[in-house]
């Protein structure tokens, strides 16, 4: 899912900007909930978290090396790859807790 990132801005596919972005965040968190929430993951928030880390760390790895935006392009300082890591950690707990929402709802892990 990480490589979304790189190949619709290589592509032009998902258009630039907010549209795109939106896009990827609301697909890659369907997937995410869906297998986790679905699944029969034990720790669900700390599986997704961890998930949205590797998640940040491979995008910003493929970016920096295909020269796009990230550390390797222009369009980004060294700073950010801290910020930018925290919000995809973020992101991965805040759908960790709805995937926790979804099994519980479907009477727990078995």
């Amino acid at each position: 899912m990480a490589l979304l990132w790189p190949l619709t801005g290589l592509t032009g596919i998902g258009g630039t900007g907010a549209p795109r972005a939106l896009g990827i965040v609301a697909l890659t968190a369907v997937v995410w909930i869906g297998v986790v929430g679905f699944g029969r993951v034990p720790r669900p928030v700390l599986t997704l978290t961890l998930t949205g880390l590797a998640f940040g760390v491979v995008a910003l790895a493929v970016s920096t090396l295909v020269g796009g935006i990230g550390l390797g392009g222009d369009g980004a300082a060294a700073w950010t790859a801290i910020p930018a890591l925290a919000m995809d950690a973020g992101w991965g707990a805040l759908a960790g807790v709805v995937a926790l929402g979804i099994q519980k709802a479907r009477g727990g892990t078995r």
